[in-house]
């Protein structure tokens, strides 16, 4: 469902609390624009933490909540809890738990909203036999239904809004658009041969060691870092105490640029831009498979070394019909950076493989968009139990 249907539009409340600084909120505010903007959907999306969102949406700093966006309202999540009327569709992103008050607005209602608990995403093999299921909740006998996105045409797909390729190899195909962003940015591009990554991560060990590899490394490095965590060691490889946006350094053969923090469309196209994407969490690590660039995933840290699974999941569903040699390369490097190891074997591989990984991505990329994606899927359960 692409296409907004006729007729009164839903309405839909989101709930979302801040976990992954950026990741949650990044993706509750995608599938709120998705829906609001391509299906009959008003959606209120309640959030926690407003300066995250604003950070998402800088052209809005400065205002506060809540917020009236074309079909969307932001509005704090605050406890206690005012009460509110529910919503015909309320989805509980990631497990969050919703107040209590708003549980018994939901029993109230003559007709019972439809409830989903909109889960992380894996690609662990148990998610489809999983995904759709629905369970009584304790004391208010309300049903919830359980939403997994995926990779499998059994799970709930991936955030994806129409026209999204067009736009992306619209922007790549056009050398002065790509020139023209770059220097919005203040970032001279540099020769053709030049790598560029982008960098946006957790607080990870192995940064510095491959900071330096680039700095000695045989092919030019730049390095475009959005505001965020890995700033902090990025400023101490320097010997600097901090970095501040539109800075720019140069160690060898790595040159190092800081950005803001941009909008998420900002984002698409820098992903878009770079050959080599460091991506963390859920939101940049989906945006980075659409961009169709090899990428390196760092995973949410869990206890017990859970994300190493799950690590490992996706590996071995991505990596099908991957060269040997260059899959080996792939894993290999994903696996040090998220143990936090020494990369000085694990990066020249994954350099020499990067040719391959390219053609790669895309194929992915290509085979992804042949699922259903999230928000139509989503729309398409809840409509059938309304």
């Amino acid at each position: 469902m692409h296409e907004r249907s006729a007729g009164p539009r839903r309405h839909w409340d989101i709930f979302c609390r801040l976990v992954d600084n950026f990741g949650d909120i990044g993706v509750c505010w995608r599938l709120a624009r998705d829906l609001s903007e391509h299906h009959p959907v008003s959606v209120r999306l309640w959030i926690d933490r407003p300066e995250a969102f604003f950070m998402l949406q800088p052209g809005l700093r400065g205002q506060t909540l809540p917020l009236a966006l074309g079909h969307i309202e932001v509005r704090e999540w605050c406890e206690p809890f005012a009460p509110a009327d529910a919503a015909e569709v309320v989805i509980e992103a990631f497990a969050c738990e919703l107040p209590a008050a708003y549980l018994e607005a939901m029993a109230a209602r003559p007709c019972r909203p439809v409830w989903v608990d909109l889960d992380y995403l894996s690609a662990e093999a148990w998610v489809g036999d999983f995904h759709g299921l629905g369970s009584a909740h304790p004391g208010s006998g309300l049903q919830r239904h359980f939403f997994f996105p995926g990779f499998e045409h059994n799970t709930g797909g991936l955030l994806r809004e129409p026209g999204l390729f067009a736009q992306r190899d619209h922007f790549r195909n056009r050398e002065q658009a790509r020139r023209e962003f770059l220097a919005a940015l203040g970032v001279e591009a540099g020769a053709d041969e030049t790598l560029l990554v982008s960098l946006f991560c957790y607080e990870n060990e192995a940064l510095p060691e491959l900071l330096a590899l680039w700095t000695n490394g045989d092919r030019e490095v730049l390095l475009l870092v959005p505001q965020g965590r890995a700033l902090g060691r990025v400023a101490a490889f320097l010997g600097q105490p901090d970095l501040q946006v539109g800075e720019h350094h140069r160690r060898g053969r790595l040159r190092i640029q800081v950005l803001p923090f941009s909008d998420q469309a900002g984002y698409d196209r820098l992903l878009w831009m770079c050959d080599l994407n460091f991506v963390r969490g859920e939101d940049s690590f989906v945006r980075a498979q659409w961009a169709a660039r090899p990428c390196v995933w760092h995973i949410y840290r869990q206890d017990a070394g859970v994300h190493l699974v799950k690590l490992d999941a996706f590996l071995a569903r991505y990596c099908e019909g991957l060269d040997e040699a260059d899959a080996r390369a792939l894993c290999a490097f994903w696996r040090q950076w998220n143990l936090e190891r020494s990369l000085a074997e694990a990066w020249p591989r994954l350099a020499a493989a990067l040719s391959a990984l390219q053609r790669h991505a895309q194929r992915w990329s290509d085979a992804l968009a042949r699922q259903t994606d999230l928000a139509s899927q989503l729309v398409q359960f809840c409509e059938k139990r309304l």
